[in-house]
């Protein structure tokens, strides 16, 4: 599957030196990848699988270890500072250690139902979060208190069934994946939430469900739940007109 690649703008500037870009580099089977999240203290990926436990695999595949919590399942999973904060997909959260030890009771995000899909953490330490029932991109504070929500359905096109985010360090950038039951595509946000580019992931795999980015390497991670899939690929953020190429920053923290 080596050298395939896809590249569509959609709702950007009307000038950009660079669009969002994909080129598929690898793949391997994970049984039901819900929710990716790159660790570069282990060079490995977080996976949140709707289960009560989150695994750390390498790069590859293989276990390095598993943690639990006190919420009844683990549906969401982002890295915050030096621990771990995870989600049960019903507003609940809790931050753990990466060795599974609770750093905190769990809390509950504030605002009405949210079925939270996704969840990353942004350098100011706001949790950004999606949700597909209904169908929101919302921004908390540390302590779970809403900030701001954009009504994704209000987008052209729409994102309907939001399931992973990941945020580009880099450029604060926001990298969501809608599924299978909306539009099997990646979506590309400012950091305030205006929507850059959005590219359709069919060529690909069915069922997007998680998203992980290792910008060491201008790497993106992308997990599939038909087939049960881990999808890699060289990724190129969508840039402004006369910006420099980003540089690749720091990588891999254990070599």
């Amino acid at each position: 599957m080596l050298g395939k690649s896809i590249l569509f703008l959609a709702c950007a500037a009307p000038c950009v030196s660079s669009a969002l870009d994909l080129q598929e580099t690898g793949r391997y089977q994970l049984n039901r990848p819900a929710s990716l999240e790159y660790d570069p203290t282990f060079c490995g990926l977080w996976i949140a699988n709707e289960g009560p436990e989150a695994v750390l695999v390498t790069l590859h595949g293989d276990e390095l270890r598993r943690i639990s919590s006190d919420l009844f399942r683990i549906k969401a999973i982002a890295i915050e500072g030096d621990h771990l904060i995870v989600g049960d997909g019903f507003g609940g959260m809790q931050r753990l250690s990466k060795d599974g030890e609770a750093l905190g009771a769990p809390f509950e995000l504030e605002g009405e139902w949210a079925d939270t899909e996704g969840i990353a953490v942004s350098a100011n330490g706001a949790l950004v979060t999606v949700e597909d029932d209904p169908e929101r991109l919302s921004w908390f504070d540390a302590s779970g208190k809403l900030m701001e929500q954009i009504n994704t359905m209000t987008l052209s096109p729409p994102l309907s069934e939001a399931q992973g985010i990941a945020i580009d360090p880099r450029t604060g950038h926001l990298l969501i994946v809608d599924d299978w039951e909306g539009s099997n595509s990646l979506y590309e946000f400012t950091a305030a939430g205006e929507l850059l580019a959005q590219v359709s992931l069919l060529e690909f795999g069915t069922d997007p469900e998680g998203i992980a980015i290792r910008p060491g390497s201008n790497q993106l991670f992308v997990a599939f739940d038909s087939g049960a899939e881990i999808v890699t690929f060289d990724y190129t953020p969508t840039l402004p007109d006369g910006a420099p190429p980003l540089s690749p920053g720091a990588d891999c923290m254990m070599f």
